[in-house]
């Protein structure tokens, strides 16, 4: 593809971005407050669910099933879906590079700021950019964060919290998007 083209199809992103940021502006305020109710439900009930199961299932720090949860919670089941994937490969990679980075220099801020820039740069390559930030967040925790044992037991604990995060989030998702389909009969909420 072409620059030209490249250049071309970013701005027909951008433009279509803005159009639909418009047409949510044009909304009805009680309709704003419908779907701003039913995320916050969403996300409360999806973070909850996710920080439970971390408790249950003893991890390390069970708030960032929760956080995850929160996080991939989108207004569709399929937004929801594609997020969490790209959420869990990322967190894979970040786990993976950290390990890498971790054991050739445990205390060595250089090797971190390394380390999460290849993270963040083979999500991109792997053509989920948005899943970088996350990639980086793992690896912040895996080499920063203080912790006992050892790094791989780490990085396992925090992919194994994004996992629950993100299980929760899609059930509800799912749940809440049934909900809507049968009760107000949305024909789009199955999507």
């Amino acid at each position: 593809m072409s620059n030209e083209r490249i250049r071309e199809n970013r701005r027909e992103l951008g433009y279509f971005q803005q159009q639909m940021e418009q047409l949510y502006e044009r909304l009805p305020w009680s309709h704003r407050l419908i779907v701003g109710l039913s995320m916050a439900s969403q996300a409360l009930v999806a973070g909850g669910m996710g920080y439970g199961l971390g408790l249950l299932l003893h991890t390390q720090q069970a708030f960032w099933g929760a956080l995850t949860a929160i996080s991939v919670t989108q207004q569709t089941y399929m937004d929801t879906r594609k997020l969490s994937r790209d959420q869990v490969i990322g967190a894979a990679i970040g786990a993976t590079v950290a390990l890498i980075g971790a054991s050739l220099a445990q205390d060595s801020y250089p090797v971190y700021a390394i380390t999460m820039a290849v993270a963040i740069v083979l999500c991109w390559c792997f053509n989920i950019g948005n899943a970088g930030k996350l990639s980086a967040t793992t690896v912040t925790i895996v080499m920063l964060v203080p912790h006992q044992g050892a790094y791989w037991t780490v990085a396992l604990t925090r992919l194994g919290e994004v996992t629950i995060g993100i299980a929760s989030a899609l059930v509800v998702t799912r749940i809440a998007h049934w909900l809507e389909a049968h009760l107000i009969g949305d024909p789009h909420a199955n999507t």
